[in-house]
């Protein structure tokens, strides 16, 4: 992987600012293995933007929890071939030719484990959206025009032994007791990641942040 820049976040909002600027609609991808901490830096570089930005996570696009169960894939949910590929990129690519009238993604509920369609809504006035997700860089189709369409693309690093507590104590958050979370942070999370880490040199930017945000 390349090595990272250490970077503060209050420069990563400015760079994102600069971006929204840009115009007349910019997507900025956050990439990264699972526990980086991609979701917490893009709700603080949203909020910090402010209604000109919209979040909109991969993650709406997970398949349902009962197409999971007949394909035999619920024990590695969160591998690759366990979302929408092609949703997620159709809805990129609305989103990339800002149409009239607003845009509607889907939310993934954590507390239910199920995507919720219909749940963001993206207006015309929104200038910059972000999306994060492990598998932005991919280079295998239909991951592949998800580079293509963003404007700009950063790689969140983390130590992995830090990223490991932190995807164990998520795991248990929700349910799993701590022997169910850390095999699964180990085991399925794990190979998500040795994926994703080999899709680092397609970023714009690969970054630690100086001060990484709580899980």
């Amino acid at each position: 992987m390349p090595a990272a820049r250490v970077l503060p976040v209050d420069e990563l909002v400015a760079r994102a600012r600069a971006l929204a600027e840009a115009g007349p609609r910019q997507l900025l991808g956050i990439a990264g293995a699972p526990g980086a901490g991609k979701s917490t830096l893009a709700e603080r570089i949203v909020a910090a933007v402010g209604p000109a930005a919209r979040l909109v996570p991969m993650d709406g696009f997970h398949l349902a929890q009962s197409e999971l169960h007949r394909l035999g894939r619920a024990d590695r949910k969160g591998a690759v071939d366990t979302f929408d590929a092609n949703g997620y990129v159709s809805l990129l690519r609305r989103l990339r030719r800002l149409e009239p009238t607003s845009v509607w993604a889907p939310a993934f509920r954590r507390d239910l484990e199920e995507p919720i369609a219909g749940a963001i809504e993206v207006p015309p006035e929104v200038r910059l959206v972000v999306t994060e997700g492990n598998y932005l860089l991919l280079p295998d189709f239909p991951w592949e025009e998800v580079r293509a369409l963003l404007h700009e693309a950063w790689f969140l690093d983390l130590d992995a032994e830090l990223r490991l507590r932190r995807l164990t104590a998520r795991h248990v958050a929700y349910g799993r007791s701590p022997e169910q979370a850390r095999a699964w942070a180990m085991g399925s999370d794990e190979a998500n990641a040795s994926l994703v880490v080999g899709t680092a040199d397609r970023a714009d930017l690969v970054v630690r942040l100086a001060e990484p945000p709580p899980g």
